[in-house]
């Protein structure tokens, strides 16, 4: 089966779920994982932009990726930006961050060199993955151990961008430090006092304090 048939396949049955949510995707597309085991990573890959290409369920597409080592270690900066061009929503940003480029930078398969450029971009999107990328160095359930340089330094990047994908973004890259370093994120807030937009300063000194991102909502980081 061509790679394109492949993704094409896999698409029908995700549209023909009774309810396309998050679990029931995720078990079809583990299905599918499994019979690409064998398969080499440029088929994988291939197969992942057939599906990107469609502009659904580019998580799938992503998540293919990951699930395959030989796939995941072939990633480099030019199939990552070809893997998220055409992103259009935060949940597409989101997924592509934690999924792909933010592992891929923890294992040193882009530099951060490639991550700067995003964050220098005038595609907001581009900016948000900046972010979202560090949440992968950071959050323990996914396999981060903390990296405190490199996160700062991104969200010292965007510091002053209001834009509000960006603001919730570095909000989030910040609350995900806390856990390996408080102190130091403590100061960060101290040192830009004038320039971190409102909500960030709310959120991050919530999570400092409370371990909530909103403490009478109840909210988790």
């Amino acid at each position: 089966m061509k790679p394109e048939e492949f993704a094409s396949k896999l698409i029908r049955e995700l549209e023909s779920l009774p309810e396309r949510k998050t679990a029931p995707m995720r078990q079809v597309r583990r299905q599918y994982s499994q019979t690409l085991h064998a398969e080499n990573a440029q088929y994988v890959l291939e197969a992942a932009h057939a599906i990107v290409d469609t502009d659904q369920h580019r998580w799938i597409a992503y998540e293919l990726i990951a699930d395959h080592p030989a796939a995941f270690h072939a990633l480099d900066r030019q199939k990552l930006e070809a893997l998220g061009c055409g992103m259009q929503d935060w949940n597409a940003v989101d997924r592509f961050s934690r999924t792909l480029s933010g592992p891929a930078w923890r294992d040193g398969l882009i530099s951060e060199e490639t991550i700067y450029d995003w964050a220098h971009s005038s595609n907001r999107w581009w900016r948000r993955a900046a972010l979202v990328s560090t949440v992968a160095l950071n959050m323990t359930s996914h396999g981060g151990q903390g990296d405190v340089p490199k996160t700062l330094a991104v969200c010292e990047l965007l510091i002053n961008d209001h834009d509000d994908m960006i603001v919730k973004a570095l909000s989030w890259a910040l609350r995900e430090l806390v856990v390996h370093d408080a102190e130091t994120v403590q100061n960060f807030l101290a040192a830009h006092e004038d320039e971190l937009a409102a909500r960030v300063k709310r959120e991050v000194r919530n999570v400092l304090e409370t371990g909530l991102k909103n403490p009478r909502s109840r909210t988790r980081q």
